[in-house]
């Protein structure tokens, strides 16, 4: 049905990801993907319902409770995460991408990491797992609730700097969301232009983040390292192979390693609302 080559799967794949999703699913669903988008005709929107289906699958596997029904629940839903990772790429491969393939995506991921959740609980039968089950729905839910609004104080932070220096301003964000590996020392070094830097009080307190922001970049990776995709991977996916307790455990450790990293992104986007006071020159004039 189509021509499509590794190639355009892997030019089809997001500028960054989860290290999970680049080291662990990649490598699978990027081939997987050109199977199905040269030999069949599904959509972004069927592959998230299968993906939702398999998910179902895990947790009836969890619900079983025994300790190779978790390690086939496990499998289960890493499949189903996998295709999850394909409906992205052939929606940006064949344009095919439809707006309520955003909610269907995201709805689903809910809908599956609730009822694997719960399905372990209820396997396990102890109120150990329950508490382990409640902890993570909160915390899913946390993450994908403070995410969207540390977005909007970003995006209002943004807006109140360019008010202040009145009319459009140049970010160093831009520039490195053009050029990732590019330091941001030298940018400020090397540009004509005045580059306003929301990260300086930031990058003052962490001089490391920088390069190893770039060293990461330079594997597609994202510096946020423990997102709402390790969360899940370490409770369903790694956790179940090692029996009950350790799913348990995984929800408490993977669940604080998360709430710390939410921490410091909080804390990041503080900082940044602190220095737009500070951003624009006293001087009257545009930065352009």
């Amino acid at each position: 049905m189509g021509g499509f080559t590794l190639d355009d799967i892997l030019a089809a794949r997001k500028p960054r990801d989860s290290w999970w999703t680049v080291f662990v699913v990649d490598p699978l669903a990027c081939r997987l993907t050109l199977a199905v988008a040269n030999h069949t005709s599904i959509t972004p929107n069927g592959l998230t319902r299968l993906s939702m289906l398999l998910g179902l699958g895990s947790a009836g596997c969890f619900a079983a409770g025994s300790t190779g029904a978790l390690v086939a629940g496990a499998v289960l839903f890493y499949l189903s995460f996998t295709v999850d990772c394909m409906d992205g790429k052939i929606a940006r491969l064949k344009g095919t991408g439809t707006p309520f393939g955003l909610w269907l995506d995201y709805v689903g991921d809910r809908v599956r990491v609730g009822c694997c959740a719960f399905a372990f609980a209820y396997g396990q039968g102890t109120d150990a797992a329950l508490a382990a089950a409640v902890g993570v729905v909160v915390l899913d839910l946390f993450r994908y609730v403070n995410g969207p609004q540390l977005h909007r104080v970003r995006e209002a932070t943004r807006e109140q700097v360019a008010a202040m220096a009145g009319g459009e301003v140049v970010f160093v964000d831009d520039r490195l969301r053009a050029d990732p590996r590019a330091r941001v020392r030298d940018l400020l070094l090397s540009e004509e232009i005045e580059l306003v830097d929301l990260q300086r009080a930031f990058r003052a307190r962490f001089p490391w983040f920088d390069r190893f922001r770039i060293a990461l970049v330079r594997h597609r990776v994202r510096t946020h390292v423990m997102s709402g995709i390790e969360f899940h991977a370490a409770v369903f996916v790694v956790a179940p192979f090692f029996g009950p307790r350790a799913v348990i455990g995984a929800a408490a450790g993977a669940g604080a390693l998360l709430l710390l990293f939410e921490a410091a992104l909080v804390y990041r986007i503080w900082l940044a609302t602190r220095e737009a006071a500070r951003a624009v020159p006293k001087r009257e004039r545009v930065l352009v």
